[in-house]
């Protein structure tokens, strides 16, 4: 693993600094050397069983075996991902505890009146995947494609729609959606996916805004039907599904992203060495397969570049949140 010195860690700094990527960046002095030494703890502001946990989880797996230290995945849930993502801000900025979350962290400040912007505050060190969300139903709708939906939901207004939780970006996607649309649809949050998928697969609730991850392998078993995707584009690890703009939904389009973060105050150096051994780990063949399998196309690059999109998100999202009047309760 390798380190740099106090010369081009300025310059480093420097450059971070110039574009916002990390916020309150500590003195030189509190850098720990070569990265890691010891456990690693990841924390995931959801529960076991949705794309954040599987992201933290393929990760931790392939840092274990490439760094020889432990990365354990520790699930902090609660109150839409914020008691987690609260957690990873208040923890020692030493690179020994880490956030891996998605753009919950630039929806979630908007629609719950946080005091606080964690893409302001958090550390930005690697983007690690992207992926659409997915418009899924149980068969018991009877409908096979949006406009089916959409036309059950005239006629049966205040039909449920799942996500895993208040603030978060399937949350905007489906009030947005059902502003487009004109229709009256509840929005049921959970506290991450796993719950969501099984009520929706015993027909609890009947349609969900969910990310793939989770209802891939139920939506090709036949147990729920997937009627579209948010991307902009079709996926490619998911080419059969349209999306919301061809289904006749022009400009509403929204891609999730799956990220590390640190505590405020990191040291530039140290985020230049997890970024470098998440960078490795995104290599690994059998990581990129199961990425692949769970419908996300992985990323990578520099601290930079996530800082960039992060905060392009938080603005889409601040201007989402007051157009659509979303609420946080």
């Amino acid at each position: 693993m390798r380190t740099i010195g106090r010369r081009q860690f300025v310059k480093t700094a420097a450059s971070f600094a110039a574009i916002g990527a990390l916020p309150r960046l500590a003195a030189p002095a509190i850098a720990q050397g070569a990265w890691p030494n010891k456990t690693v703890r990841i924390i995931v502001p959801l529960a076991a069983g949705g794309g954040i946990d599987f992201v933290a989880r393929q990760c931790g797996e392939v840092l274990t075996r490439q760094t020889g230290q432990q990365f354990v995945v520790e699930n902090r849930t609660g109150a839409g991902g914020t008691i987690g993502m609260d957690a990873a801000m208040k923890s020692p900025p030493d690179g020994y505890t880490l956030l891996i979350t998605n753009d919950n962290a630039a929806s979630a400040p908007h629609i719950l009146n946080l005091a606080y912007d964690y893409i302001k505050e958090l550390v930005p060190v690697i983007d690690l995947t992207h992926q659409p969300q997915v418009f899924a139903v149980h068969p018991s709708l009877g409908v096979n494609s949006v406009a089916e939906y959409v036309a059950y939901a005239k006629k049966n207004p205040g039909v449920g729609f799942a996500t895993s939780g208040v603030g978060s970006n399937q949350h905007v996607i489906g009030a947005w959606f059902g502003r487009e649309a004109g229709i009256a649809i509840e929005h049921v949050p959970y506290r991450g996916a796993g719950q969501a998928v099984n009520d929706l697969i015993a027909g609890h609730v009947k349609s969900a805004v969910l990310g793939p991850t989770a209802l891939v392998s139920h939506w090709r078993a036949g147990s729920i039907k997937v009627i579209a995707q948010t991307s902009e584009n079709r996926a490619p690890t998911l080419p059969e599904v349209p999306t919301l703009q061809e289904s006749g939904f022009k400009g509403l389009a929204l891609q999730s992203w799956y990220a590390v973060f640190g505590p405020p105050g990191t040291p530039a150096d140290v985020v230049l060495q997890i970024n470098a051994a998440f960078e490795k780990s995104l290599a690994d063949a059998k990581l990129r397969e199961n990425f692949s399998k769970g419908s996300m196309e992985t990323v990578g690059g520099s601290p930079e570049q996530l800082s960039k999109l992060a905060r392009a998100d938080s603005e889409k999202y601040a201007r989402l949140v007051k157009e659509l009047n979303i609420k946080g309760s």
